[in-house]
């Protein structure tokens, strides 16, 4: 099995001296070892790549100068860059989004690497895109092909983007964008249910055959929630025959206990379980390495826990199995409030609200808060940014005629390919896990596009299907009991345990100068002066939100932070505030 590595490289016209000293350059600050790319005797444009860390396992397809492997399988790269002898460059990555890839272009060179981080360097100057920042603040990942940095960007899902040359005037071509990959529905539907589950038992088998093939005797690791994802990828690694070690998250006292869940999914597959402890101190130490980690701003606070839950498995294993993949696949996530939606549209379609705004509201972000949100300057910026045009694609009806389709293909491509899967990989890797996710199988994923909708959502049952196929594979508590999202108890640590904290990370003299958000934004939204609907669990999870994008500014793009100021007030005791407010109200 290989060993985890990033690249980094050119291409393009160019002094090759100067741009070779700047490759090693950068790199060389990471002092980690270095194997270069050797550069054959291709007419111009010049090219180099160098990789961090050493990778010997992973032979290059035909054309390939780099690629890179969410999982340590080598059969297909999850991210890669082509040369092809008509002097074009190509960027390419998998539909799932399982690993991301950027890009930059300075002067004639094409600047590419595997982590954001990497590209910081060869920028003249980083500043943070106002595009970027906003599309954070309503979905909690920058959407692609925006970054957070103005000037790099992010290679989509699914996509390559094709760079052509022109020898004689030494200048590059606007990239050309071509979908290798689109989530299509199939027009004759398979809507009998015993054909169904005996073919989705064998898609799910193959997927996991796939899967294990390099593995010998060693253990691997499972992230096991006790929802139905996840145990069905335990399930179906013990009848494989695989040795699994269970790794769950115990919140204590605070939040939605899941582990009772996992507890009873070990006992009942008869593998070791292990406890990974969740306090505010463990989470307090954890953040700034997660924000490193994850290399892009991810503002969902399941982040930093499943950081300490990479940390404790790569103890005792080099592979990792999770569950991600199985709500998108299977219409899973309550999808009826959104069809109940959609069908109201269809027969009232000059309501207020279009469908793909309803769609955007499931994100539970800052979209529709922006005049709260933002100082003048940003405000101004985005008047002509519409968070729904992100959104588009993904929402196409021509690929996806049908509703429940329709929401797949947006939860795989937004949801999936843009937050899930890369903020996985990248927490895994951190920690020098390889990641696999047998529910991202094209043969898998493919097929469940010729599912029809009452397959999928049965009444009030969600994943109905898939439920019917591993029925005996698990106990049944398990396996009908309805989903629900991981308890992270963002609210109770940010008003108890972080309430000091939150005049640190969220101070307003810092929000003041970075001149994005308005100064006070975290008073505001303790005090309910945001939204009526940022209320219970919605506080913690904005706050949240927030302080990953100042943290990220601060411990990726290296900001320097102006002095701080006391004016917020969470240099009171909360209890003190509540009761100055009583009196300041009365």
């Amino acid at each position: 099995m290989g060993i985890l590595h990033h690249f980094l490289g050119y291409w393009g016209y160019g002094a090759q001296h100067e741009l070779e000293t700047l490759l090693t350059s950068v790199v060389d600050r990471r002092g980690e070892t270095l194997k270069f790319s050797a550069q054959e005797n291709y007419p111009l444009p010049i090219w180099n790549v160098v990789y961090i860390g050493l990778d010997g396992n992973s032979p290059p397809q035909q054309n390939q100068i780099a690629a890179i492997f969410a999982s340590g399988l080598f059969s297909s790269p999850d991210a890669w860059v082509s040369l092809q002898e008509n002097n074009c460059l190509i960027l390419g990555r998998e539909p799932f989004g399982k690993m991301p890839l950027y890009w930059t272009q300075q002067g004639q060179i094409i600047w590419f690497a595997s982590q954001l981080q990497l590209l910081l360097p060869i920028l003249q100057q980083s500043e943070v895109s106002i595009p970027g920042l906003y599309g954070y603040s309503c979905f909690s990942y920058v959407p692609t092909p925006l970054t957070p940095i103005n000037g790099v960007f992010a290679v989509t899902a699914g996509t390559e983007l094709v760079w052509h040359s022109d020898c004689q005037s030494g200048k590059l071509q606007t990239p050309e964008s071509k979908k290798i990959h689109s989530w299509r529905e199939v027009p004759e539907q398979l809507t009998d249910e015993a054909t169904a589950i005996t073919e989705l038992q064998t898609l799910l088998k193959d997927s996991i055959e796939r899967q294990i093939a390099d593995l010998k005797d060693e253990p691997v690791g499972v992230f096991l929630s006790g929802g139905l994802d996840s145990s069905v990828v335990a399930a179906l690694l013990i009848q494989a025959g695989v040795k699994v070690r269970a790794y769950t998250l115990d919140f204590g006292d605070a939040g939605i206990p899941e582990y009772p869940y996992s507890e009873q999914v070990a006992q009942f597959l008869k593998i070791p379980l292990i406890k990974v402890a969740v306090t505010p101190s463990l989470i307090e130490n954890a953040l700034i390495p997660t924000v490193q980690a994850l290399d892009l701003p991810f503002g969902d606070g399941v982040c930093v826990p499943l950081y300490l839950l990479s940390q404790r498995a790569s103890q005792e294993t080099q592979v990792i199995f999770n569950g991600e993949g199985g709500d998108q696949l299977f219409a899973g996530w309550t999808n009826k409030p959104l069809i109940a939606a959609g069908v109201y549209q269809a027969e009232n379609s000059a309501g207020q609200e279009t469908f793909i705004q309803q769609y955007l509201r499931t994100f539970h972000r800052l979209g529709g808060y922006e005049s709260q949100v933002y100082q003048p300057e940003v405000y101004a910026q985005i008047q002509n940014l519409y968070p729904e045009d992100w959104l588009l694609t993904a929402l196409d009806r021509n690929e996806c005629p049908s509703l429940l389709h329709r929401l797949r293909r947006a939860n795989l491509m937004l949801k999936g390919a843009q937050n899930i899967h890369p903020r996985a990989t990248a927490l895994g890797f951190a920690h020098g896990l390889w990641v696999r996710s047998p529910f991202c199988d094209l043969p898998l994923a493919e097929w469940t596009f010729r599912l029809s909708g009452e397959l999928c959502l049965q009444g009030a049952c969600e994943k109905y299907i898939l439920k019917r196929a591993v029925e005996n594979w698990l106990p049944p508590e398990i396996v009908w009991r309805q989903k629900r999202g991981m308890g992270v108890p963002l609210t109770s640590w940010c008003l108890n345990n972080f309430w000091h904290q939150l005049g640190i990370w969220l101070n307003p003299e810092i929000l003041r100068a970075n001149n994005h958000f308005y100064p006070h934004i975290a008073a505001q939204i303790i005090e309910g002066k945001l939204g009526a609907a940022i209320q219970g669990r919605r506080i913690g999870e904005t706050l949240w939100l927030l302080i990953m994008w100042q943290l990220w500014r601060s411990h990726v793009l290296n900001e320097k932070l102006s002095k701080q100021s006391w004016d917020h007030p969470f240099w009171l005791h909360r209890w003190l505030w509540r009761n100055y407010k009583i009196i300041r109200n009365s």
